[in-house]
């Protein structure tokens, strides 16, 4: 999966990968600055699947990208993050 390619992770692929990232900044710095840091998922984040990406736990939030000039569905993804935000 890359940006740019059509083929969009998974929210479970997602929330690895951001696991990763936050955990690599974990060894450079601490615990608790890692987790003090916002990390969003930008991979064509769209109203099908932003509440499964706003469930897993690695996630903060999400990036919009061409889904935000659609007004239908960007106000669907922000009910849908707002419902499901832990």
């Amino acid at each position: 999966m890359a940006i740019g390619t059509g083929k969009a992770a998974t929210s479970e692929q997602a929330n690895k990968i951001i696991g990763i990232v936050r955990k690599v900044v974990t060894n450079l710095y601490s615990d608790s600055f890692a987790q003090s840091l916002r990390i969003l998922y930008g991979g064509s984040v769209t109203s099908d699947n932003i509440t499964e990406l706003m469930k897993q736990p690695e996630i903060d939030g999400g990036l919009v990208g061409g889904a935000s000039l659609k007004a239908d569905a960007f106000s669907s993804i922000i009910k849908q993050t707002s419902q499901v935000r832990k």
